[in-house]
Parts: structure tokens; C-alpha cells; sequence
């Protein structure tokens, strides 16, 4: 372990050594090559390329180096290890916000994903995030426990020219919540008449406020208070993925809400 640690460190200390080994992974290049790519200077590509000669992660063949098989697993996991730690600096204040008892997708996933944060100037940026999706999307699917006036209203909008689509199950306690207000009352009553609706209501908590829209995956993301802390979403494919079946368990238990229920 100590050996293989400070193999680590060998090449974390020097942005060069992980650039130069990138590159031999890739393809065999000369020594010209590697300066231009890297800006690196002659001496330092010199001390580089014998520490990786030492090491046979790298052969010199007449005027070029290549990666040795060796080499290549060196650069591969390392590439990985820094492709993970960005991930980590990019989740690290979020992540106790994230639902993860109920994600059933590596967290490495999340690499790409786009993270709102609420700011002194913009503390609704979360919400309006998941709005301007849902203002751009054709099929809209959601599971969440909480179905905020904002939501209702880019919805109804969204759906009235009866091009869209949208299915929603929520929980019991986000529809109760909309029905105690008489008008958001008869805006989701309104809303269920409405055609390419279909909302479903779950009796039991659902642990996250999930919005499938089209091809991209969001979740607004609270404190155990019920305070906003962040929005985080993603087209990556298993995250969809998990999503989606996520949405189909949901539904299948949940029970369909009867417009009538609604009614003034």
C-alpha cells in the first residue's frame, strides 16, 4: 500500500507527469510533440520520461515514446482517480442534500450534472432551473413530495395547448397542501381536466422531489428543515435510467387523483 501511494503522489506532485503520461497513453508521440502539447521545457520532459523509463511505463522507440501496457493502466486509473475527486469537489456541499438511500446509480454519474445554488441575488435559482426545464420539455414525468404553486402554474401552462404531456405522482401531504389554498385548489383541478394529465397520489413519503423532462433528470435538494439548498440535474443515461423506473414504481403504487375531488 505505502509503495502504491507514493507511486500516487509521484504523479500528483507534477501536472506535467500526469499530462505527458496522458498523451503516451493515447498515442506514441516524439519528444517535440510532447513540448508543444505540454509547454514543458527539454530538461523537464528529459527527467520525466527516464522516471517513466525506471518505472517501464514508457519504451522509446527510435525517435518516439509509447506507453507500455503498464503505462497505459497507470494513466487509466489516474485519469479515473481525478475524474472522481472533481466529482467529489463538485458534490462535497451538496451531498448530505442528495437523496442517496434512494439512488441506486454510481455517484460518479453525477460528473457532468449542472448544480444550482441559491445566491443572495437569485435565492429561487433551484426552482427556476427545474421551471425553465419544464417551459422546454415535451414529456414531463415527476415524483416528489412537495408540489409548490410555481410548479402547478409552468404545468397548467405548459400542457394547455395540448401538445405536452405530463404525469406527476406526489404525496399525500404535497396534495393536501395544494388543496387547503381555495386557488391553487381550483388551478389543480383545473389542471387535471386538462388533456395529456395524469396525476397519481402516493400514500406513503416519497424521498426525493424528482423531474424527468425529456432526456434530462432533476432534484431539488432540502435540508432536513425543508430548506432549499441546491438543484442538480443530468442527461446522463443510468441516471435516467434510475429515474424512470424509479417514477414506474411509484406509479404503479400509487392511485390515481379524481378532479372531482377538487371541484368548488
Amino acid at each position: 500500500m505505502e509503495s502504491a501511494l507514493e507511486e500516487i503522489e509521484f504523479l500528483a506532485l507534477s501536472p506535467n507527469r500526469v499530462e505527458v503520461l496522458e498523451l503516451l497513453a493515447a498515442d506514441r508521440r516524439t519528444r517535440g510533440d510532447l513540448a508543444a502539447a505540454t509547454g514543458a521545457s527539454q530538461a523537464t520532459l528529459g527527467r520525466i520520461l527516464s522516471d517513466f523509463e525506471d518505472r517501464s511505463w514508457v519504451r522509446r522507440e527510435g525517435g518516439e515514446y509509447a506507453a507500455t501496457a503498464t503505462g497505459r493502466l497507470v494513466a487509466e486509473g489516474f485519469t479515473d482517480l481525478l475524474a472522481v475527486l472533481q466529482t467529489e469537489s463538485e458534490l462535497r456541499e451538496i451531498v448530505e442534500y442528495l437523496p442517496t438511500d434512494a439512488m441506486e446509480f454510481d455517484l460518479g454519474r453525477l460528473a457532468d450534472a449542472t448544480v444550482t445554488r441559491p445566491s443572495q441575488t437569485r435565492p429561487n435559482a433551484p426552482v427556476q432551473r427545474v421551471l425553465d426545464l419544464l417551459h422546454e420539455t415535451e414529456e414531463c414525468r415527476v415524483f416528489s413530495h412537495a408540489f409548490n404553486e410555481q410548479s402547478l402554474d409552468a404545468i397548467r401552462e405548459r400542457t394547455t395547448d395540448g401538445d405536452r404531456t405530463f404525469e406527476g405522482v406526489f404525496s399525500r401531504s404535497a396534495i393536501d397542501a395544494l388543496a387547503e389554498d381555495s386557488g391553487l385548489r381550483r388551478r389543480l383541478a383545473s389542471l387535471l381536466d386538462a388533456e395529456g394529465v395524469a396525476v397519481r397520489i402516493h400514500e406513503d413519503g416519497i424521498p426525493a422531489a424528482v423531474t424527468i423532462a425529456d432526456d434530462r433528470v432533476h432534484m431539488l435538494l432540502r435540508d432536513e428543515s425543508g430548506v432549499l439548498r441546491a438543484s442538480i440535474d443530468t442527461d446522463d443515461p443510468a441516471v435516467r435510467s434510475w429515474a424512470s423506473d424509479a417514477f414506474d414504481r411509484y406509479w404503479r403504487a400509487a392511485s390515481p387523483l379524481d378532479a372531482d375531488e377538487f371541484a368548488p
